[in-house]
């Protein structure tokens, strides 16, 4: 359950795949629409929420439990005043979990599953680092191979970066997109390595313009927004990985593929994020981005898999033994050079960007006495 919008359905989607991979069931997505202005309202104030509901968000029309389903995993506030009432409409059926602070007490559902640096506790809280997601080495796989005849020809090393933008703790003025920019720019040029970039929705156009500008003459591809979207592609074939702090999903997801993650400043600044970051830190995946690429190793941040057995044991559901092995490590044949099957001029007009010349051999640079 969750208002569709691609960040938190991404979160409710992760963790109910997660949850598919280690026992059989089968996941039904809903999203949550509000009559007029209803959803503006808190929810103590929505008190008779099936009638404002529109009828394209799918609720059980029944009181009866066949109906309802074992699990509700829901995200974001549009979803709270029907999440605090499923247990009772289920008639005690549905387990019902809360992703993110809910910012209601969280005795209302079953199991709160909060990032870390949200700061909550107690016995139906279970926090994580970061936030689920949908990435695992089988999807990134997948999405690579779509894309692999624009990647492959592409030089090493490979840069993905991952741009965010406007949120209410920060900004991305025109000033630091450039500073972004050549901070990328440089050790690009004197590495020979090729760009990997990809915007959101909340990105703002004057900084999407100007980044676009100061790198497209760098080998690689800058996703312009039509046609497939490369993210997960992009995730699989770089070797480093850089993401701006605004974004917790980004972040977490960049971590889970075990490759260096480095995190870009933004105008603003915001208590939990940097305490998100550190966390990272702690871990190992990430480190703040000081214009230069470097590598090290740590175990891939694995936190969707860890939720989705938490509420197993919580609902008392055995793991078969074979799901319960480790997922191999992410996309190994994202680093394996490829022969190219094709010029990256020849790209597809939804990656016009793109931009590959023949490979050059990393420079040497010599610091003056």
């Amino acid at each position: 359950m969750s208002d569709g919008r691609a960040g938190i359905e991404a979160q409710v989607v992760g963790l109910s795949e997660a949850l598919s991979r280690l026992v059989p069931c089968a996941v039904t997505v809903k999203r949550v629409g509000w009559q007029g202005n209803i959803g503006r309202l808190p929810w103590w104030l929505n008190l008779l929420p099936k009638r404002w509901l529109t009828p394209e968000s799918g609720l059980p029309a029944s009181r009866n439990p066949d109906d309802w389903p074992d699990l509700w995993i829901a995200a974001g506030r549009a979803t709270l005043p029907l999440s605090i009432r499923a247990k009772r409409w289920s008639g005690g059926k549905s387990f019902v979990v809360q992703i993110q602070d809910p910012r209601v007490p969280p005795h209302m559902f079953d199991l709160v599953i909060p990032p870390k640096h949200d700061r909550m506790s107690g016995d139906n809280i279970f926090p994580i680092t970061g936030s689920p997601h949908r990435v695992t080495p089988q999807r990134l796989a997948a999405e690579y191979e779509a894309f692999q005849d624009l990647i492959d020809p592409l030089p090493r090393p490979r840069v993905a970066v991952l741009v965010g933008g406007k949120s209410k703790a920060f900004d991305l003025s025109s000033e630091r997109a450039a500073q972004i920019a050549h901070s990328i720019q440089i050790p690009l040029e004197q590495d020979g390595g090729s760009l990997l970039m990809t915007f959101s929705r909340r990105t703002p156009e004057t900084a999407r313009a100007l980044m676009t500008a100061r790198l497209r003459h760098l080998p690689g591809m800058v996703w312009n927004g039509e046609g497939p979207n490369p993210y997960f592609a992009f995730l699989a074939a770089a070797d480093y990985v850089l993401v701006t702090e605004d974004s917790t999903n980004m972040a977490t997801e960049a971590a889970s593929t075990g490759k260096p993650v480095f995190v870009l400043k933004m105008d603003g600044s915001s208590l939990k994020f940097r305490m998100f970051h550190e966390e990272l830190e702690r871990q190992g995946a990430a480190r703040p981005y000081g214009g230069a690429f470097h590598g090290w190793t740590y175990d891939p941040v694995n936190e969707t898999d860890r939720a989705a057995r938490e509420v197993l044991a919580r609902i008392g559901v055995e793991i078969p033994q074979a799901a319960a092995e480790p997922e191999p490590p992410p996309v190994a044949s994202a680093k394996t050079k490829a022969k190219p099957r094709t010029r990256p001029g020849e790209a597809t007009k939804a990656l016009k960007d793109a931009a590959a010349p023949k490979p050059r051999k990393p420079r040497t640079v010599k610091a003056k006495p």
